[in-house]
């Protein structure tokens, strides 16, 4: 067992989730209050093998999106299909959370239900509720609360802001496909409700046997 993982209950994990998604939202406000989205711009942080950066990333986990799984979608209805699922997933993982709380279970399962539910709310706020609570950052700083936001609600866009490219190297010629091409290792831009979710899922991988 973790040793800093003990007495969760219903009050201490409803406390953890609200902190967590707190410090979700705060980041992104600030980065979204206080920066443009601008293409080809450096970014805010540049310390090598960490960047602070600034995207709107309208699909999901990785940039991947549900109409490159079902091409037959348009933007919009893959949009809004998973801005739905998020909700579906977040009520599932809310209700299992607390049948595990409930029924006692391993200390270790619920710390890592409740990190991997503050990542998906933290995601869903952007989804539900960004395009209608700010104006557009393209070329601009967003304003909170604006007459007309920049989507319809279940259409905003997910904040993200971090990276750690930690090596970047080009594939030797006589490799297929990718031979001569420029590689960076762990390029993704992700944000602190991800890295939450990303967290959970590791610690049950890792110490599966405990849960």
């Amino acid at each position: 067992m973790i040793p800093f993982i003990k007495n969760i209950d219903a009050r201490k994990s409803l406390a953890l989730i609200i902190a967590l998604v707190f410090l979700d939202q705060v980041v992104k406000f600030y980065i979204k209050l206080n920066y443009p989205l601008t293409i080809g711009e450096p970014p805010i942080i540049d310390i090598g093998f960490f960047k602070l950066l600034f995207i709107e990333n309208k699909g999901m986990a990785m940039g991947a999106s549900v109409n490159t799984l079902l091409p037959f979608l348009d933007d919009n209805t893959a949009k809004l299909i998973l801005t739905l699922f998020r909700i579906v997933a977040c009520i599932g993982l809310g209700f299992w959370l607390r049948n595990m709380i409930k029924k006692k279970a391993s200390q270790l399962l619920i710390f890592c239900l409740c990190l991997i539910l503050a990542g998906a709310i933290g995601n869903l706020i952007d989804s539900v509720f960004y395009g209608i609570i700010f104006s557009s950052s393209y070329g601009q700083v967003a304003s909170l609360f604006p007459e007309v936001g920049y989507a319809p609600l279940f259409y905003g866009s997910v904040v993200d802001m971090i990276q750690f490219p930690l090596a970047t190297w080009i594939w030797p010629e006589w490799l297929p496909v990718i031979g001569g091409q420029e590689y960076t290792f762990f390029e993704y831009v992700f944000n602190f409700a991800d890295s939450y979710i990303s967290t959970g899922v590791l610690l049950l991988l890792i110490f599966n046997s405990k849960v």
